[in-house]
């Protein structure tokens, strides 16, 4: 026993020996791993894909789930394996799934999670107007969530009986197009939806000037969005152009308080009626 034992340290003692033995497990560990990479590589994964287009905010259901299996090596991005973690989840707000697509992490949300995608960039002191619009004043539903328009304010000066018109506020950016229902206009590409707001953010007092044009529209004036055809960059905000219209408004509307002029959606009748 004590000569193997003998035997054994003079083996390992051997530098040579263990030359050769360290360099066999290197190979070993190399040749398992490559198979390992190689095997999965090679092995096709079974993954779900959509069978439909799924447009923004809709509820996912097994049925619009079909699966196939693909090469890992094909995969790119961080695409969900599993379907529990697709049923009952919602497609999110700013995606549409193609049919044949895979489901990938950030297009799948949870229904709590959905945002109103219009607030998500509001400067800070800004405050939201929800404007009403037909389809005419959108110029056939030509105004998109990201463009920028200009407000008109139009009038009859009932001392001088004369017109009153001009650019009252510029550079406002439209956060977003809903219809009558609050639907997102263009977040659904099979369906053919009818603007009737316009949601954009200004300057608080920009706001309140707005809220009390938008007051005299049920009167006898027209307060007109008109699309901004110039160059802007972040730097350029909102812009209050005229003064004197301003002052106009600000006259008109001085003897109420300003709860009187709290206009709800659907209250800017006589606006809607004459750009219709």
């Amino acid at each position: 026993m004590n000569n193997f034992s003998n035997s054994l340290k003079r083996f390992f003692g051997n530098k040579n020996t263990v030359t050769i033995i360290g360099v066999l497990i290197c190979i070993l560990v190399l040749y398992v791993g490559y198979n390992y990479r190689i095997k999965q590589a090679t092995t096709p994964v079974r993954v779900p894909y959509a069978n439909q287009t799924i447009q923004p905010r809709t509820l996912i259901t097994a049925d619009m789930i079909s699966y196939t299996e693909v090469l890992p090596s094909t995969l790119k991005g961080k695409y969900i394996l599993n379907a529990n973690l697709i049923i009952n989840k919602y497609s999110n707000y700013n995606t549409i799934i193609p049919a044949g697509s895979m489901f990938y992490s950030d297009a799948v949300i949870n229904e709590r999670d959905l945002p109103d995608s219009a607030f998500g960039a509001i400067p800070e002191g800004y405050t939201v107007v929800s404007f009403p619009v037909t389809m005419a004043s959108t110029y056939g539903n030509s105004m998109y969530p990201g463009n920028y328009i200009n407000l008109y304010f139009k009038a009859i000066n009932e001392d001088t009986k004369k017109l009153v018109f001009g650019k009252l506020i510029s550079n406002i950016e439209i956060l977003d197009v809903k219809d009558s229902s609050g639907n997102h206009v263009f977040e659904n590409t099979s369906e053919s939806r009818t603007p009737a707001y316009i949601l954009f953010a200004v300057p608080e007092e920009q706001h309140v000037l707005i809220r009390k044009a938008m007051y005299l529209t049920r009167i006898s004036a027209e307060l007109i969005p008109v699309p901004n055809t110039a160059t802007l960059t972040e730097e350029d905000t909102v812009v209050l152009d005229s003064q004197a219209l301003a002052q106009f408004i600000i006259e008109r509307t001085e003897r109420y308080e300003l709860e009187d002029i709290n206009i709800s959606n659907g209250d800017n009748n006589n606006a809607d009626n004459n750009q219709e």
